[in-house]
């Protein structure tokens, strides 16, 4: 009887032992996966805020880019009155 006894209180040790075990390992599970789901919200905060500069940048190119486009613009009209205007010199010093 003594080792029937002895066999059910180191079944019992064992299970207990067993049972604290799985809820450490449950504690320290659940403290990483919140690490690890802190540090990914912190990379996805950083990778927002890297596009929302690279929008801001975009924005700014797109403004400079259409200034340019209308310099140009006016550019070329110059140039054409100017060379229309050196087209009727030319063909007054031609004339004389």
């Amino acid at each position: 009887m003594n080792t029937a006894v002895i066999a059910v209180i180191i079944s019992a040790a064992g299970l207990l032992i067993a049972f604290v075990s799985l809820l450490h390992n449950s504690k320290k599970e659940n403290k990483d996966e919140g690490k690890d789901k802190g540090s990914m919200m912190s990379d996805i905060g950083y990778i927002k805020a890297g596009v929302d500069d690279l929008k801001r940048d975009t924005k700014d190119n797109s403004k400079r880019i259409n200034v340019l486009i209308e310099r140009i613009s006016r550019n070329e009209e110059s140039t054409k009155q100017a060379h229309k205007r050196i087209d009727e010199v030319n063909k007054k010093i031609k004339e004389q």
